[in-house]
């Protein structure tokens, strides 16, 4: 499939008792990758109202959305996949994560909260995002990164 978009998308640092939460989102559970929740920005709708959304479905957790700290993009040449991500600081105001909680689209097998140190030594995506989640930067440009096979 060859797309001809780019995706936009809304992702959320959440910080609490600091440490950062982090989903795998991949559903099959293959892979070692970390991300912050969120995901892909419904036409009509902010992005902040799609973060919240986004991070309810995948963690359980109300959130608060605060001002933007980073912009990602990524690129995939082969099928013309191209993504602009937001990441906003946001804080939990209800909830907490729950063991029973499954992802309504059965796309997050796993989340959990990362120490700082922990959070350096799993893969992760984008590369600063560990850096500007503890960082005192008010926003973050995170270069286009070609996805390389």
């Amino acid at each position: 499939m060859k797309y001809t978009h780019i995706r936009v998308a809304a992702r959320a640092i959440i910080l609490e008792d600091d440490n950062l939460l982090l989903v795998n989102a991949y559903a099959t559970g293959v892979s070692d990758l970390w991300c912050a929740p969120g995901g892909g920005v419904d036409k009509g709708s902010s992005l902040p109202e799609n973060l919240a959304r986004e991070v309810f479905e995948e963690t359980g957790l109300t959130v608060d959305v605060g001002a933007p700290c980073l912009v990602n993009e990524f690129h995939e040449p082969d099928t013309g996949f191209h993504q602009v991500e937001v990441f906003f600081r946001c804080t939990i105001t209800k909830g907490k994560l729950d063991g029973a909680w499954v992802d309504p689209e059965h796309i997050v097998s796993e989340r959990r909260f990362f120490s700082r140190d922990d959070a350096s030594k799993v893969r992760s995506k984008p590369d600063s995002l560990v850096h500007v989640a503890w960082g005192e930067t008010s926003l973050s440009y995170d270069p286009l990164e070609v996805i390389e096979k």
